[in-house]
């Protein structure tokens, strides 16, 4: 999932210390296998509750953990990160993308608008005398 750039520093560096190899958990259930969902949601659920207010906490914001994602990707779009990278750092391909997020970008034509218009007129016609 794409992350914010100090959690993926900090993430990294818990790898790092635990020296977990490709293929091992990040986090583990009781057992050493994979945390069930239900674990995973009391977890996620108990920390929205402790860090937002309540309406956001009622709201559908971030009710699920796939949201992050999906938050993620639709800011990174609507900074002007270029599709094909916010693809490549999803995994996902551009058609997927774009797809998917279309709908989503938004407030980026006055930037865009001011971008064409920088780019001046057409040039002149060359004196033909």
């Amino acid at each position: 999932m794409p992350g914010h750039p100090a959690l993926t520093r900090i993430l990294r560096q818990h790898i790092e210390d635990e020296q977990l190899k490709p293929g091992d958990l990040l986090f583990q259930g009781e057992t050493g296998g994979i945390l069930a969902g239900s674990v995973i949601r009391r977890a996620w659920r108990s920390a929205r509750k402790a860090v937002l207010p309540p309406h956001v906490f009622e709201s559908p914001t971030g009710k699920r953990v796939c949201d992050n994602r999906h938050t993620r990707l639709t800011k990174w779009l609507n900074d002007g990160i270029p599709p094909a990278q916010v693809a490549e750092w999803a995994g996902n391909s551009v058609p997927v993308l774009l797809a998917t997020y279309t709908r989503c970008v938004e407030g980026q034509l006055p930037d865009l608008k001011r971008r064409l218009e920088a780019g001046g007129d057409l040039p002149e016609p060359p004196d033909p005398g």
